[in-house]
Protein backbone atom coordinates (compact mmCIF):
# COMPACT_ATOMS: atom_id res chain seq x y z
CA UNK A 1 0.00 0.00 0.00
CA UNK A 2 1.40 3.09 -1.01
CA UNK A 3 2.08 5.56 1.88
CA UNK A 4 1.63 9.92 2.08
CA UNK A 5 4.52 11.39 0.60
CA UNK A 6 6.50 12.67 3.88
CA UNK A 7 6.92 16.55 1.82
CA UNK A 8 2.77 16.76 1.89
CA UNK A 9 2.20 15.87 5.41
CA UNK A 10 5.18 18.14 6.54
CA UNK A 11 3.34 21.25 4.51
CA UNK A 12 -0.10 19.94 5.40
CA UNK A 13 1.08 20.31 9.19
CA UNK A 14 2.94 23.63 8.87
CA UNK A 15 -0.26 24.61 7.38
CA UNK A 16 -1.98 23.77 10.39
CA UNK A 17 0.23 24.96 12.94
CA UNK A 18 0.36 28.48 10.98
CA UNK A 19 -3.43 29.09 10.88
CA UNK A 20 -3.77 27.59 14.66
CA UNK A 21 -1.30 30.90 15.39
CA UNK A 22 -3.36 33.22 13.40
CA UNK A 23 -6.45 32.46 14.88
CA UNK A 24 -5.65 31.95 18.55
CA UNK A 25 -2.31 33.52 18.85
CA UNK A 26 -0.40 34.41 21.16
CA UNK A 27 -0.44 31.21 21.54
CA UNK A 28 1.96 28.42 23.67
CA UNK A 29 3.28 25.44 21.89
CA UNK A 30 1.65 23.14 24.33
CA UNK A 31 -1.74 24.97 23.11
CA UNK A 32 -1.32 24.37 19.22
CA UNK A 33 -0.73 20.80 20.25
CA UNK A 34 -4.22 20.61 21.83
CA UNK A 35 -5.36 22.66 18.76
CA UNK A 36 -4.01 20.57 15.83
CA UNK A 37 -3.58 17.19 17.70
CA UNK A 38 0.08 17.53 16.48
CA UNK A 39 3.03 15.82 18.79
CA UNK A 40 4.65 18.24 20.88
CA UNK A 41 8.22 17.15 18.85
CA UNK A 42 6.02 17.76 15.71
CA UNK A 43 5.09 21.22 16.63
CA UNK A 44 8.57 22.27 18.24
CA UNK A 45 10.09 21.28 14.98
CA UNK A 46 8.06 23.50 13.01
CA UNK A 47 7.68 26.07 15.12
CA UNK A 48 11.38 26.26 15.71
CA UNK A 49 11.68 26.28 11.71
CA UNK A 50 9.14 28.97 11.66
CA UNK A 51 10.81 31.29 14.21
CA UNK A 52 14.04 31.06 12.01
CA UNK A 53 12.35 32.02 9.02
CA UNK A 54 10.97 35.05 10.57
CA UNK A 55 7.31 33.82 9.89
CA UNK A 56 6.70 33.69 13.51
CA UNK A 57 7.79 35.83 16.90
CA UNK A 58 8.03 35.06 20.15
CA UNK A 59 6.16 36.71 23.04
CA UNK A 60 7.77 36.36 26.92
CA UNK A 61 5.11 36.82 29.48
CA UNK A 62 6.52 36.91 33.04
CA UNK A 63 10.09 36.42 34.55
CA UNK A 64 11.12 36.07 37.61
CA UNK A 65 8.88 33.19 39.82
CA UNK A 66 8.56 34.29 43.37
CA UNK A 67 8.99 30.73 45.21
CA UNK A 68 9.71 31.57 48.29
CA UNK A 69 13.62 31.57 47.97
CA UNK A 70 15.07 35.07 46.20
CA UNK A 71 16.91 32.94 43.98
CA UNK A 72 14.55 30.42 42.75
CA UNK A 73 14.24 31.45 39.09
CA UNK A 74 11.48 30.59 36.58
CA UNK A 75 11.60 30.41 32.70
CA UNK A 76 9.01 32.88 31.11
CA UNK A 77 6.35 31.41 29.24
CA UNK A 78 6.99 32.16 25.96
CA UNK A 79 3.92 32.76 23.43
CA UNK A 80 3.70 32.35 19.51
CA UNK A 81 2.18 34.90 17.31
CA UNK A 82 2.85 35.56 13.19
CA UNK A 83 5.51 38.32 12.68
CA UNK A 84 3.01 40.91 10.61
CA UNK A 85 6.30 42.36 9.10
CA UNK A 86 7.08 38.82 7.39
CA UNK A 87 5.15 39.44 4.36
CA UNK A 88 2.79 41.65 2.49
CA UNK A 89 -0.11 40.62 0.20
CA UNK A 90 -2.26 42.65 -1.89
CA UNK A 91 -5.97 42.22 -2.57
CA UNK A 92 -8.47 43.41 -5.53
CA UNK A 93 -11.97 43.67 -5.97
CA UNK A 94 -13.46 44.34 -9.85
CA UNK A 95 -16.74 45.46 -9.87
CA UNK A 96 -18.05 47.21 -13.69
CA UNK A 97 -18.25 50.49 -12.20
CA UNK A 98 -15.10 50.73 -10.03
CA UNK A 99 -11.52 48.83 -8.83
CA UNK A 100 -10.72 48.39 -4.73
CA UNK A 101 -7.41 47.33 -3.52
CA UNK A 102 -5.89 46.80 -0.18
CA UNK A 103 -2.65 46.29 0.74
CA UNK A 104 -2.25 43.65 3.77
CA UNK A 105 0.89 42.48 6.27
CA UNK A 106 0.92 39.01 7.22
CA UNK A 107 -2.11 39.10 9.52
CA UNK A 108 -4.33 40.39 6.94
CA UNK A 109 -4.40 43.84 8.89
CA UNK A 110 -4.54 46.46 6.09
CA UNK A 111 -1.56 48.85 5.55
CA UNK A 112 -3.12 50.95 2.86
CA UNK A 113 -6.69 50.81 0.95
CA UNK A 114 -7.50 52.04 -2.37
CA UNK A 115 -10.88 52.74 -4.40
CA UNK A 116 -10.63 53.67 -8.22
CA UNK A 117 -14.54 54.70 -9.11
CA UNK A 118 -14.48 54.12 -13.11
CA UNK A 119 -16.67 51.92 -15.39
CA UNK A 120 -14.25 49.41 -16.42
CA UNK A 121 -16.85 46.92 -17.52
CA UNK A 122 -16.65 48.79 -20.93
CA UNK A 123 -12.53 48.62 -21.30
CA UNK A 124 -10.46 46.12 -23.03
CA UNK A 125 -9.27 43.18 -20.92
CA UNK A 126 -5.39 44.81 -21.32
CA UNK A 127 -6.68 48.35 -20.03
CA UNK A 128 -8.46 46.85 -17.57
CA UNK A 129 -5.22 44.66 -16.99
CA UNK A 130 -3.52 48.27 -16.86
CA UNK A 131 -6.02 50.03 -13.95
CA UNK A 132 -4.98 47.11 -12.01
CA UNK A 133 -1.46 47.33 -12.03
CA UNK A 134 -1.80 51.05 -11.72
CA UNK A 135 -3.88 50.53 -8.45
CA UNK A 136 -1.76 48.39 -6.96
CA UNK A 137 1.20 50.22 -7.42
CA UNK A 138 -0.23 53.28 -6.18
CA UNK A 139 -1.78 51.08 -3.18
CA UNK A 140 1.78 49.64 -2.29
CA UNK A 141 3.55 52.68 -2.35
CA UNK A 142 0.46 54.30 -0.11
CA UNK A 143 1.50 51.93 2.80
CA UNK A 144 5.23 52.70 2.45
CA UNK A 145 6.36 49.93 0.46
CA UNK A 146 8.14 48.96 -2.51
CA UNK A 147 7.04 45.73 -4.97
CA UNK A 148 9.66 43.38 -4.14
CA UNK A 149 7.73 43.66 -0.28
CA UNK A 150 4.31 42.12 -2.03
CA UNK A 151 4.30 37.88 -1.65
CA UNK A 152 1.33 37.17 -3.79
CA UNK A 153 -1.82 39.08 -5.57
CA UNK A 154 -5.20 38.32 -5.63
CA UNK A 155 -8.03 39.59 -7.94
CA UNK A 156 -11.61 39.05 -7.25
CA UNK A 157 -14.65 39.36 -9.26
CA UNK A 158 -17.84 38.29 -10.35
CA UNK A 159 -18.49 35.46 -12.58
CA UNK A 160 -16.84 31.63 -13.28
CA UNK A 161 -13.74 31.96 -12.63
CA UNK A 162 -11.30 28.78 -12.64
CA UNK A 163 -8.72 29.71 -9.95
CA UNK A 164 -6.34 26.55 -10.51
CA UNK A 165 -5.49 28.09 -14.37
CA UNK A 166 -6.19 31.52 -13.45
CA UNK A 167 -8.93 31.66 -16.39
CA UNK A 168 -12.15 34.02 -16.17
CA UNK A 169 -14.75 31.67 -18.44
CA UNK A 170 -17.32 34.55 -18.07
CA UNK A 171 -17.97 37.77 -16.27
CA UNK A 172 -19.83 41.16 -16.84
CA UNK A 173 -16.46 42.68 -16.27
CA UNK A 174 -15.14 41.33 -19.34
CA UNK A 175 -16.78 41.32 -23.01
CA UNK A 176 -14.44 38.55 -23.83
CA UNK A 177 -15.06 34.85 -22.64
CA UNK A 178 -11.84 32.68 -21.62
CA UNK A 179 -9.66 35.83 -20.64
CA UNK A 180 -6.31 34.40 -19.34
CA UNK A 181 -6.71 37.45 -16.46
CA UNK A 182 -4.42 35.62 -13.65
CA UNK A 183 -1.40 35.95 -16.59
CA UNK A 184 -2.15 39.35 -17.70
CA UNK A 185 -1.47 41.14 -14.17
CA UNK A 186 1.28 38.82 -13.13
CA UNK A 187 3.52 39.65 -16.51
CA UNK A 188 2.60 43.33 -15.55
CA UNK A 189 3.66 43.73 -12.16
CA UNK A 190 6.05 40.41 -11.33
CA UNK A 191 4.06 38.62 -8.53
CA UNK A 192 2.44 35.52 -8.10
CA UNK A 193 -1.36 36.17 -9.27
CA UNK A 194 -4.50 33.84 -8.59
CA UNK A 195 -8.50 35.14 -9.49
CA UNK A 196 -10.86 34.35 -7.59
CA UNK A 197 -14.68 34.07 -7.74
CA UNK A 198 -15.87 37.50 -5.49
CA UNK A 199 -18.34 35.33 -3.45
CA UNK A 200 -15.17 33.20 -2.35
CA UNK A 201 -13.09 36.86 -1.28
CA UNK A 202 -16.41 37.78 1.55
CA UNK A 203 -16.93 33.96 2.28
CA UNK A 204 -12.78 34.32 3.69
CA UNK A 205 -13.04 37.47 4.98
CA UNK A 206 -16.22 36.40 7.13
CA UNK A 207 -14.29 33.37 8.21
CA UNK A 208 -11.11 35.51 8.82
CA UNK A 209 -13.09 38.69 10.50
CA UNK A 210 -17.02 38.12 10.26
CA UNK A 211 -19.65 36.89 12.01
CA UNK A 212 -18.81 33.60 11.00
CA UNK A 213 -15.32 34.06 12.33
CA UNK A 214 -14.53 30.81 13.57
CA UNK A 215 -17.26 28.32 12.39
CA UNK A 216 -16.20 25.51 9.99
CA UNK A 217 -19.60 25.53 7.82
CA UNK A 218 -21.41 28.12 6.93
CA UNK A 219 -23.15 29.50 3.17
CA UNK A 220 -22.34 33.23 1.80
CA UNK A 221 -25.32 33.89 -0.51
CA UNK A 222 -24.19 37.57 -2.51
CA UNK A 223 -26.48 39.25 -4.25
CA UNK A 224 -24.32 41.58 -6.21
CA UNK A 225 -23.66 41.76 -10.37
CA UNK A 226 -24.33 37.90 -10.64
CA UNK A 227 -25.62 35.81 -7.66
CA UNK A 228 -22.78 33.88 -6.36
CA UNK A 229 -22.72 31.11 -3.33
CA UNK A 230 -19.58 30.74 -0.96
CA UNK A 231 -19.34 27.38 1.28
CA UNK A 232 -17.12 26.53 3.44
CA UNK A 233 -17.41 23.17 4.58
CA UNK A 234 -15.18 21.96 7.56
CA UNK A 235 -13.22 25.03 7.12
CA UNK A 236 -12.39 24.76 3.79
CA UNK A 237 -13.35 26.30 0.70
CA UNK A 238 -15.75 24.27 -1.41
CA UNK A 239 -14.80 23.94 -5.10
CA UNK A 240 -15.68 22.14 -7.94
CA UNK A 241 -13.12 21.28 -10.97
CA UNK A 242 -10.55 23.71 -12.01
CA UNK A 243 -11.49 26.08 -8.61
CA UNK A 244 -15.04 26.85 -10.14
CA UNK A 245 -17.41 28.53 -7.47
CA UNK A 246 -20.77 27.18 -7.35
CA UNK A 247 -23.35 28.89 -10.55
CA UNK A 248 -26.28 29.86 -7.59
CA UNK A 249 -27.51 32.35 -10.71
CA UNK A 250 -27.85 28.74 -12.97
CA UNK A 251 -30.32 27.27 -9.93
CA UNK A 252 -33.69 26.39 -11.48
CA UNK A 253 -36.23 27.86 -8.99
CA UNK A 254 -40.16 26.83 -8.60
CA UNK A 255 -43.49 27.69 -8.41
CA UNK A 256 -46.55 28.08 -6.28
CA UNK A 257 -47.56 24.36 -5.65
CA UNK A 258 -44.33 22.69 -6.42
CA UNK A 259 -44.85 23.35 -10.34
CA UNK A 260 -41.24 23.85 -12.01
CA UNK A 261 -41.12 27.53 -13.82
CA UNK A 262 -37.93 26.43 -15.44
CA UNK A 263 -36.46 29.84 -14.51
CA UNK A 264 -32.92 30.14 -13.57
CA UNK A 265 -32.40 32.32 -10.28
CA UNK A 266 -30.99 34.92 -11.72
CA UNK A 267 -33.04 35.48 -14.14
CA UNK A 268 -35.30 36.68 -11.09
CA UNK A 269 -32.99 37.60 -8.35
CA UNK A 270 -29.61 38.54 -9.15
CA UNK A 271 -29.01 42.59 -9.17
CA UNK A 272 -29.23 42.42 -13.12
CA UNK A 273 -32.48 41.32 -12.57
CA UNK A 274 -33.75 43.18 -10.61
CA UNK A 275 -32.45 46.29 -12.08
CA UNK A 276 -33.89 45.31 -15.70
CA UNK A 277 -36.91 44.71 -14.03
CA UNK A 278 -37.30 48.23 -12.08
CA UNK A 279 -35.93 50.07 -14.91
CA UNK A 280 -39.11 49.03 -17.21
CA UNK A 281 -41.46 50.34 -14.24
CA UNK A 282 -39.72 53.35 -13.41
CA UNK A 283 -38.98 54.88 -16.58
CA UNK A 284 -38.83 58.61 -16.10
CA UNK A 285 -36.11 60.44 -17.87
CA UNK A 286 -34.83 61.20 -13.76
CA UNK A 287 -34.36 57.47 -13.47
CA UNK A 288 -32.40 56.60 -16.90
CA UNK A 289 -29.77 58.94 -15.75
CA UNK A 290 -29.63 57.38 -12.61
CA UNK A 291 -29.43 53.75 -13.49
CA UNK A 292 -26.89 54.67 -16.87
CA UNK A 293 -24.93 56.33 -14.03
CA UNK A 294 -24.34 53.11 -12.24
CA UNK A 295 -26.62 54.02 -9.00
CA UNK A 296 -29.97 52.34 -10.22
CA UNK A 297 -29.83 49.76 -7.21
CA UNK A 298 -30.04 53.02 -4.97
CA UNK A 299 -32.66 54.34 -6.39
CA UNK A 300 -34.72 50.81 -6.33
CA UNK A 301 -34.21 50.76 -2.57
CA UNK A 302 -35.17 54.28 -2.57
CA UNK A 303 -38.46 53.46 -4.44
CA UNK A 304 -39.26 50.81 -2.29
CA UNK A 305 -38.76 52.52 1.20
CA UNK A 306 -41.13 55.08 -0.40
CA UNK A 307 -43.64 52.97 -0.89
CA UNK A 308 -43.57 51.83 -5.10
CA UNK A 309 -45.71 48.75 -4.75
CA UNK A 310 -44.18 47.90 -8.38
CA UNK A 311 -40.87 47.54 -7.63
CA UNK A 312 -41.60 46.21 -4.13
CA UNK A 313 -43.44 43.48 -5.95
CA UNK A 314 -40.06 43.03 -8.18
CA UNK A 315 -38.14 42.61 -4.21
CA UNK A 316 -40.81 40.06 -3.09
CA UNK A 317 -40.49 38.44 -6.02
CA UNK A 318 -36.77 38.04 -5.98
CA UNK A 319 -36.59 37.20 -2.12
CA UNK A 320 -39.18 34.32 -2.52
CA UNK A 321 -36.43 33.36 -5.24
CA UNK A 322 -33.77 33.22 -3.18
CA UNK A 323 -35.89 31.79 0.13
CA UNK A 324 -36.78 28.97 -2.11
CA UNK A 325 -33.21 28.28 -3.31
CA UNK A 326 -31.58 28.67 0.59
CA UNK A 327 -34.38 26.25 2.44
CA UNK A 328 -32.92 23.80 -0.28
CA UNK A 329 -29.11 24.46 0.42
CA UNK A 330 -30.07 24.57 4.31
CA UNK A 331 -31.43 21.27 3.94
CA UNK A 332 -28.35 19.66 1.43
CA UNK A 333 -25.17 21.53 3.91
CA UNK A 334 -26.91 22.00 7.16
CA UNK A 335 -25.05 25.05 8.15
CA UNK A 336 -24.70 27.20 10.74
CA UNK A 337 -25.06 30.72 9.45
CA UNK A 338 -25.96 31.74 6.36
CA UNK A 339 -24.18 35.15 5.48
CA UNK A 340 -26.30 37.01 3.19
CA UNK A 341 -24.53 40.13 1.21
CA UNK A 342 -25.41 42.89 -1.47
CA UNK A 343 -26.38 46.37 -1.53
CA UNK A 344 -30.65 45.16 -1.99
CA UNK A 345 -29.77 42.55 0.95
CA UNK A 346 -28.14 44.89 3.30
CA UNK A 347 -30.95 47.51 2.79
CA UNK A 348 -33.19 45.26 4.36
CA UNK A 349 -37.27 45.77 3.56
CA UNK A 350 -38.68 43.89 1.25
CA UNK A 351 -36.71 41.67 -0.19
CA UNK A 352 -35.27 40.58 3.20
CA UNK A 353 -38.73 39.98 4.53
CA UNK A 354 -39.60 38.12 1.94
CA UNK A 355 -36.20 35.91 1.83
CA UNK A 356 -37.05 35.41 5.26
CA UNK A 357 -40.55 34.55 5.25
CA UNK A 358 -39.81 31.61 2.57
CA UNK A 359 -36.63 30.25 4.18
CA UNK A 360 -39.10 29.44 7.74
CA UNK A 361 -41.77 28.26 5.56
CA UNK A 362 -40.18 25.66 2.97
CA UNK A 363 -37.70 24.01 5.47
CA UNK A 364 -38.77 21.21 6.81
CA UNK A 365 -40.49 20.73 9.60
CA UNK A 366 -38.84 20.32 12.76
CA UNK A 367 -35.83 21.09 11.16
CA UNK A 368 -32.64 21.66 13.43
CA UNK A 369 -30.32 23.64 14.13
CA UNK A 370 -32.19 26.14 12.01
CA UNK A 371 -29.18 28.49 11.02
CA UNK A 372 -28.72 31.89 11.72
CA UNK A 373 -29.61 34.39 8.57
CA UNK A 374 -26.77 37.10 9.01
CA UNK A 375 -26.44 40.62 6.69
CA UNK A 376 -23.16 41.76 5.80
CA UNK A 377 -22.78 44.90 6.31
CA UNK A 378 -18.84 45.53 5.76
CA UNK A 379 -17.28 48.60 3.79
CA UNK A 380 -16.04 47.71 0.48
CA UNK A 381 -12.60 46.88 1.39
CA UNK A 382 -13.57 43.79 3.58
CA UNK A 383 -14.05 42.54 -0.19
CA UNK A 384 -10.37 42.96 -1.06
CA UNK A 385 -9.39 41.49 2.50
CA UNK A 386 -10.83 38.28 1.86
CA UNK A 387 -8.57 38.37 -1.24
CA UNK A 388 -5.53 38.70 1.05
CA UNK A 389 -6.66 36.26 3.32
CA UNK A 390 -6.77 33.58 0.04
CA UNK A 391 -3.34 34.89 -0.53
CA UNK A 392 -2.38 34.48 2.92
CA UNK A 393 -3.96 30.17 3.24
CA UNK A 394 -1.90 29.99 -0.04
CA UNK A 395 1.56 31.49 1.20
CA UNK A 396 1.00 29.20 4.59
CA UNK A 397 0.22 25.86 3.31
CA UNK A 398 3.67 26.02 0.25
CA UNK A 399 6.85 26.32 1.37
CA UNK A 400 8.34 29.90 1.72
CA UNK A 401 10.63 29.81 -0.91
CA UNK A 402 8.24 28.56 -3.96
CA UNK A 403 6.59 30.84 -6.00
CA UNK A 404 3.45 30.70 -4.30
CA UNK A 405 0.19 28.20 -4.82
CA UNK A 406 0.72 25.44 -7.42
CA UNK A 407 -1.08 25.60 -10.85
CA UNK A 408 -3.32 23.11 -12.74
CA UNK A 409 -0.77 22.14 -16.69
Amino acid sequence: MKTADPELMRAINRFHVMDAIRREGPIARVEICDLTQLSATTVSSITAALLEDGLVIPRALGGLRDSGSDLARGRPRVLLELNPQAAFVVGVKLTPDHITVATTDFCATPQATLTLPIRISRQPVSVIADLVEDGVQRCVADAGLGMEKVAGLCVGLPGRIERATGICQSSPIFGETDVSFAAAVEQRLRVPTVIESDVNLVTMAESWFGEARGMADFLVISLEHALGLGIMYHGELFRGADGLAPDLGGLLVGGPGGEARQTRLGAIASEAAILAQAQAVMNGAEHGAIFRAGRGMAAVVAAAQAGDPRVIAILQAAGEALGFAIANLVSLFAPRMVVLAGEAIGAGGALLEALRAAVTRLLPQGYAPVPELAVHRWSEDSWARGAAALTLRDLYGAPWNTTGPARAR
